[in-house]
Parts: C-alpha cells; sequence; structure tokens
C-alpha cells in the first residue's frame, strides 16, 4: 500500500536510537498486531522534508483508514485535509477541512496493513528510551539475501505489537518514515470512515495543498 503515503508523506529515519539486547538473543517470530487502533502520527517526506501531523483511525478487518491533518497555524497558505481509505471498494475520499469541498480519487496500490509480515527478518531487539522509562520493540524489515538493501523496515513494541516506525523506500529515491504514538485500541465512532454528503458529487481530481 505504500502506506498510503503517495498523499501524505512521512516521519524520522530508518532505525530508532535505543539500548540493544545482548548479542545472541533468540529472534521470535513476528508479534501479531491491533487490527484496529486510533492514535496520531507524523510522516516525513526525505525528499521535501516537510512533517506531516495527523490523527489517525485504523481499521484492518474492514479494509479502512481515516486521517484527519493537524492544523498548524504558522503555515503560510495551506489547506487541511480529511482523507478516507477504503480499501474493500480501493477508493480515497479527500475531504477540504473548511470548505467540506471533495475529491473521489480510485486507488491504485494494493490494502498493506501496519503490521509485520509472516516473511520479514527479524534485525533487532532494544529498549527506546533510557532506565526506568523504556519501552522494549523488535526491529523487522523485507531484507533478503538476494537483495541488496531493504526497502522496508518496521518497528513494534514487544508487548503488544503496537506499530512504532515505519520506513520504506521506493526505486532508491523515494523515503518516507512514518512514526506513530498516542495509540488507542479500537475505534470509538465508526461513522468517521463515512464520507461526508458533499462526496455526493465529488470532483474527480485531487486537491491542491494551497
Amino acid at each position: 500500500m505504500y502506506r498510503l503515503l503517495l498523499v501524505f508523506l512521512a516521519a524520522a529515519g530508518t532505525s530508532v536510537l535505543g539500548v540493544p539486547r545482548p548479542e545472541g538473543s533468540p529472534a521470535a517470530a513476528p508479534c501479531l498486531a491491533p487490527p484496529q487502533w486510533e492514535g496520531r502520527w507524523v510522516l516525513y517526506d526525505h525528499g521535501t522534508g516537510r512533517n506531516n501531523r495527523a490523527a489517525v483511525s485504523y481499521d484492518g478487518l474492514n479494509r479502512r483508514i481515516r486521517v484527519l491533518q493537524q492544523h498548524k497555524k504558522h503555515t503560510p497558505c495551506q489547506r487541511f485535509f480529511e482523507y478516507i481509505y477504503l480499501y474493500q471498494n480501493m477508493v480515497m475520499f479527500q475531504i477540504d477541512q473548511k470548505t467540506k469541498e471533495c475529491s473521489k480519487i480510485a486507488l491504485t496500490d494494493a490494502w498493506d496493513p501496519f503490521d509485520i509480515p509472516d516473511n520479514s527478518t527479524f534485525e533487532d531487539q532494544y529498549f527506546i528510551g533510557g532506565p526506568g522509562d523504556s519501552v522494549e520493540v523488535q526491529e523487522w524489515s523485507d531484507r533478503k539475501p538476494a537483495r541488496q538493501h531493504e526497502t522496508w523496515v518496521g518497528i513494534y513494541t514487544l508487548k503488544d505489537c503496537y506499530p512504532v516506525q515505519e520506513t520504506y523506500t521506493r526505486n532508491s529515491s523515494v523515503t518516507t518514515s512514518t512514526r506513530f504514538f498516542n495509540l488507542q485500541l479500537g475505534i470509538s465512532d465508526p461513522d468517521v470512515f463515512t464520507p461526508p454528503s458533499t462526496c455526493q458529487s465529488a470532483r474527480p481530481d485531487r486537491m491542491a495543498d494551497c
């Protein structure tokens, strides 16, 4: 799914600093990430240097994601959007938060859930933070022996398998990173995945940011 981020791209680097576990610790099988959660993320595009912050509702069971961009008053000439990705219908709605103007755009990338694929390669296990205030995580990638570099790196908490960070590289030129935080299990309001009435007459093209 390139993590939907052709529209909304991404945060931080290919790894998170932490204290590694002792060398030789056994690599476990990938954990099972929660299928439904709400929280926030920061998406960083390494090419443009832009950070995008948003509230996120993730429903892996029904293959849908809602992204609500965070307003930043110091950003000149900036429009803020709500994005509703419905992968069962392969369509994305882009809604102007102020005017409610709506675009309806076909999705071309396949659904790619926020989880650790079964065929992932274990990279490391370590603690993020310091003594008495740390979280243990595992780092996985899609690295394979016949390929020089990985194109995906995912960091997930060891205890409950919450996503912490994911980094994607495409064609060795486009790199995006996503940091996740303040996650809560479940979907508090399923209606956030329902496009507003203005989308009944949606335009077919994507609206510009400014």
